[in-house]
């Protein structure tokens, strides 16, 4: 039995409830990538379906806007899929249940989907509503952005013809997005050999800091446990021999945590003490219990790093934090680099960056940074990962016109954002020259969790919005 059957806008709910009835967590899109050829060929307009199961949808543009420019709505085909240890539905196979509570659509011990089947929700019923007034629209419908954007990064864009996007991927209603950073991910690593050498030995650990996600908080003046490592045994480093280093887990997370084996030619726990007291002073406002745990095991033979002093004079110079802020939208951050992971092991030590900017250039320049420090101490750095950047366009008819609308509409100025992460909208910008994009969305609480909700009257409010610009899309 429908669930959202009788509820407004009727013609999104419908296509939603359908979506949210097939399976379709991140890596898992073939069905729904087939629903959506489906979509097409009932509807009888021309797609393309790929390898990926990406799919494009061309649609003809409403009585009096044929010959107007295409847009193109673009969003995501894929969810997390979620679910609580109770629940009996088979994320694999099954679709979702589900139910209407104080205003929100929610699902049942699972994830909603909302982000992004919302996007697919709007994007089918503009295309086929009566009531909607529209230029020719290109529906971009892409797989895996929740696990690295693989869609958006493969997919073949070289028959759309709009450079309007309309990319319904944000999780609150009044916030428009209209630039963010691209970035890379680098691996620096310095060759080393090995040699035994007595003393005693230290276990040395830097913990109790906060951490976070290297775009969203790296302006939050954070500690970064494997640059406060380097900044220790850089202190101790003409008594010291490391073993082993590893600190943090993901290159795009600012590190909480970092171990390190030594063997010191003296006692320096005086020395450890030191720096304890003026980490906990500096980061006093951020992290303010942060702590080094030093545990003496006691004296004897370990096999350590020859390159030691290389190793811990890299850490001493490690680019790290915030490069440039941006001189146009106060208070973003523009260029940043997070060493999200530290190890050393065996005959090399290894780090992971993730590297952003939102000027292309700028991200260029810390890479080379990256590869210059580490070519100085006869190491190597290696990039994967690259995304484009999505630059803030001074002048944006798509910006304009959205903001005279939801004026109209609500009675206020929406906020104008830019986020210092990456999002779908940078890929395509870098594939199609000159796009003119914004990310926008109905309210969407507690995505990638159980307790996923969204607005009814937000659906509602934004579904008026989507069709008064589609039809000022002239």
């Amino acid at each position: 039995m429908k669930k959202l059957i009788n509820i407004e806008p009727k013609e999104v709910m419908g296509y939603f409830e359908d979506i949210c009835a097939i399976p379709h967590g991140s890596g898992n899109t073939k069905m729904i990538s087939d629903y959506l050829v489906e979509f097409a060929k009932k509807n009888g307009f021309e797609y393309r379906q790929d390898e990926l199961n990406n799919v494009i949808i061309f649609a003809p543009g409403s009585a009096g806007y044929e010959n107007s420019p295409s847009v193109i709505i673009q969003g995501h085909m894929d969810m997390v899929a979620e679910k609580t240890e109770d629940c009996p539905i088979d994320m694999e196979k099954d679709g979702l249940d589900l139910y209407v509570e104080d205003g929100f659509v929610k699902a049942r011990g699972t994830t909603l989907g909302g982000d992004d089947g919302i996007a697919i929700a709007y994007a089918l019923a503009a295309m086929t509503s009566a009531e909607v007034v529209h230029p020719p629209i290109e529906a971009v419908f892409t797989v895996d952005e929740e696990t690295g954007m693989k869609g958006a990064a493969g997919i073949d864009v070289s028959e759309l013809k709009g450079r309007i996007m309309l990319n319904i991927d944000s999780e609150q209603e009044n916030v428009f997005t209209v630039s963010c950073a691209g970035g890379a991910n680098a691996y620096v690593t310095i060759p080393t050999e090995r040699e035994n050498t007595e003393g005693i030995i230290f276990e040395i650990t830097v913990n109790g800091l906060k951490g976070g996600h290297s775009g969203v908080e790296i302006d939050k003046g954070r500690g970064n446990s494997n640059i406060l490592m380097g900044r220790l045994l850089y202190a101790i480093k003409d008594k010291i021999k490391l073993c082993s280093i590893k600190g943090g887990s993901k290159g795009n997370a600012i590190p909480l945590s970092t171990t390190a084996v030594i063997v010191a030619s003296e006692d320096i726990s005086d020395i450890v003490a030191e720096y304890e007291k003026a980490f906990r002073n500096e980061l006093r406002s951020s992290d303010e219990n942060v702590r080094i745990v030093c545990t003496n095991k006691g004296k004897g033979t370990q096999n350590t790093a020859s390159a030691t002093q290389k190793i811990i004079a890299y850490l001493m110079t490690a680019p790290n934090g915030i490069y440039a802020y941006s001189m146009e939208i106060a208070g973003l951050v523009q260029t940043s680099l997070n060493l999200g992971i530290l190890e050393l092991k065996e005959d090399k030590m290894t780090a992971l960056y993730a590297v952003r900017s939102s000027v292309g250039t700028q991200r260029i320049w810390l890479c080379n940074m990256l590869k210059a420090v580490a070519e100085s101490l006869g190491g190597t750095a290696e990039f994967d990962g690259i995304y484009s950047e999505w630059e803030y366009k001074k002048d944006s008819r798509l910006r304009d016109l959205m903001i005279e609308v939801y004026k109209e509409q609500y009675g206020k100025e929406p906020v104008i954002e830019a986020i210092h992460a990456g999002v779908e909208c940078g890929i395509f910008a870098g594939k199609l020259p000159g796009l003119d994009c914004v990310s926008f969305g109905p309210d969407l609480f507690e995505i990638h969790t159980v307790r996923e909700r969204m607005g009814i009257e937000s659906v509602q409010r934004t579904w008026k919005l989507i069709k008064e610009v589609l039809r000022r899309l002239i």
